[in-house]
């Protein structure tokens, strides 16, 4: 029998929210997780904000709502708006009623910012890291660091001599043509006026030189879960001094001699050395460029070494998620502090779901 095509809506539903959301959704286990983090996390909030006024957005809904926007590439606030207003399933993960009104985008921006103010992505991060613990998902002692450029949210046309002495454009307009060949551009001389913290780098021979910055990740060779982080300008020494950086940060060592794999960029004698010093063995790559490799028959000659250049290659599924899904490869936001917290808080949610998909699989 057809059924009947009404035109008028029904006023009331009986259906709960949460009856609405299937038992097994993916979604069910990542907010159970999130929630216990942000319950860890409520006394930290509570010295954010004043005791007195208007009452602001909890900032439970707001962070639940940022990790909607990075598991669903959802590329404005106001987009994610939007979403929220008409989508039950993000107004049940965020924690909002079906009547309830949804803030305006400024509103939650700059409500946002204060959160960038209390450091929170990086509590956020480490109560992640607590329940990984907790449920035995990091071994401690074998780890893999790497580095990846992401694109600054500026344009080359914005890199412009620091004296201010170049010249403009011969057209107006709010796009003008900009000459670049024959010009000389530098880091040293040239600066960019949209984001002044943004570097001129390239890749490898042959690779477009872009404004970027650098993200760092320290990973966990046993589930591939990311332990720490960085963000930095964009330099060719950056990569290792962050790494340097996180491996003397590694918290609660089970092993005396940890072992770090590394690709051939860190293949350098300085490097090698000061993590001997840290007594952390370098399982890293052998440079095959032409010049003698830091890394000796000492090292090599252990079956573990191979194990630890096999797992180093897991890196590049983080960096790969983070720039697809999680809004990095091209940040919407300007300067270090801020790309920085959104690095982190984009770790933590793919931690959040690398644990539901480990709890998922079959034992």
């Amino acid at each position: 029998m057809r059924g009947i095509d009404t035109k008028q809506a029904r006023l009331f539903s009986y259906v709960s929210q949460e009856e609405r959301i299937p038992q097994h959704h993916p979604l069910r286990a990542i907010r159970r997780m999130s929630d216990e983090v942000l319950e860890s996390m409520t006394k930290r909030f509570d010295r954010l904000y004043s005791d007195t006024g208007r009452p602001s957005i909890p900032p439970e809904h707001l962070l639940r709502a940022l990790l909607l926007q990075v598991l669903y590439s959802i590329r404005s606030e106001r987009l994610l708006m939007e979403q929220l207003d008409y989508n039950l399933l993000y107004r049940w993960f965020v924690g909002l009623n079906m009547d309830d009104e949804v803030w305006d985008a400024t509103v939650f921006t700059k409500n946002r910012d204060r959160l960038l103010d209390g450091d929170i992505a990086d509590l956020f991060f480490d109560q992640v890291m607590a329940i990984a613990r907790k449920r035995a998902l990091l071994s401690d002692e074998h780890f893999t660091v790497d580095g990846t450029l992401i694109e600054a949210w500026a344009g080359q046309k914005s890199f412009q001599k620091k004296e201010g002495s170049s010249q403009p454009p011969s057209d107006g307009g709010s796009n003008p043509t900009v000459n670049f060949h024959g010009e000389k551009r530098s880091n040293a001389t040239h600066q960019s006026t949209t984001d002044p913290e943004a570097q001129l780098y390239r890749k490898g021979p042959g690779k477009e030189a872009r404004l970027s910055f650098m993200g760092h990740v320290l990973m966990d060779n046993r589930y591939a879960l990311a332990v720490d982080d960085r963000l930095t300008m964009a330099t060719g020494t950056a990569e290792r001094e962050a790494a340097h950086e996180m491996v003397k940060a590694v918290p609660d060592r089970r092993s005396k001699h940890p072992t770090m794999g590394a690709d051939k960029s860190y293949d350098t004698k300085d490097f090698v050395q000061k993590l001997r010093k840290l007594t952390v063995t370098p399982h890293v790559a052998q440079s095959t460029n032409g010049r003698s490799s830091a890394i000796d028959a000492r090292t090599t000659r252990h079956a573990g070494y191979e194990v630890s250049q096999r797992k180093r290659k897991l890196v590049e599924q983080i960096f790969g998620w983070l720039k697809t899904i999680g809004l990095m490869r091209k940040t919407r936001h300007k300067g270090t502090r801020r790309v920085g917290w959104m690095f982190t808080f984009g770790l933590a949610v793919y931690n959040l779901v690398r644990m539901k998909n480990l709890e998922a699989e079959p034992c």
